[in-house]
């Protein structure tokens, strides 16, 4: 019961800091993100065994560029992004291990997986230079019911494995109820939210269950190759930020490719 406990008030602590920064105002939400991205470089540093500032001045740049509105190769930093993430998709469903030996391919995954994701995390509720927190606050609740009833689906139903070898936990059966359940939610959303229409919302919730699942999934892998089972301790009962933020960070170039290019 007390780790219950443990786990439930630091995921309140987590979700009342998170929350609060999106509604407060747009420079509260891009500086609480940078400071998680920051944590996040540090607990995958450790997980590659890396020692190198790059990753955190690269950081820095991005985040400087973006609220001065400097970057102007949006196009080519998400073609990259999209690039980068589909390779490690597809080292996910292989047998090969991602190599995380060399000094350059240690700074390529960080980047990849981390930094540019963070762009497009930082820039996604900004619609014609206007910020929206409710669009971060609404994929952050399709995520987490996504998880939820991932979880729960899985947990009472689940007989088929997902990826065996990378989550023994995850069945295809809790999969496809976190993606129902999205789905609902994105309903419920499009009807009450005012922001886009309601077969918008259905779009984003299933890029969103699906990529999130991903993501998930592809951060297990780097954890099972460096045998450790959590990216870090600073979240009591649940692990580190990158535990809690992996789905986000790797779906935010999926969604900002359909808010800003598709939709």
């Amino acid at each position: 019961m007390s780790n219950l406990l443990t786990r439930s008030l630091s995921a309140l602590v987590y979700a009342i800091l998170f929350i609060s920064a999106i509604l407060f105002s747009a420079e509260t939400y891009i500086g609480l993100l940078a400071v998680f991205a920051t944590f996040c470089i540090w607990e995958f540093s450790k997980i590659l065994k890396s020692k190198s500032f790059i990753p955190y001045l690269l950081l820095a740049y991005v985040v400087f560029s973006s609220v001065k509105a400097t970057i102007n190769f949006t196009d080519f930093l998400l073609a990259a992004t999209l690039f980068g993430l589909s390779v490690l998709l597809y080292l996910l469903i292989s047998t090969k291990p991602i190599k995380t030996e060399a000094f350059s391919g240690k700074i390529f995954l960080q980047a990849i997986y981390l930094i540019f994701p963070f762009y497009f995390l930082m820039n996604l509720p900004f619609i014609n230079n206007v910020y929206h927190p409710y669009i971060i606050i609404y994929i952050m609740l399709l995520i987490w019911t996504n998880d939820s009833f991932a979880f729960l689906v899985g947990k009472n139903f689940g007989k088929h494995k997902l990826f065996e070898k990378v989550s023994p936990k995850k069945t295809i059966e809790g999969f496809i109820g976190g993606v129902v359940f999205s789905i609902i939610a994105g309903i419920i959303i499009g009807q009450y939210s005012g922001v886009f229409s309601t077969l918008n919302w259905i779009i984003i919730a299933v890029i969103v269950a699906f990529f999130g699942s991903l993501g998930d999934l592809v951060e297990s892998k780097f954890k099972r190759q460096a045998n450790v089972k959590d990216s870090g301790t600073i979240m009591p009962g649940h692990g580190g930020l990158l535990d809690r933020l992996d789905s986000l960070f790797f779906l935010a170039p999926f969604v900002y490719l359909y808010i800003h290019y598709i939709m």
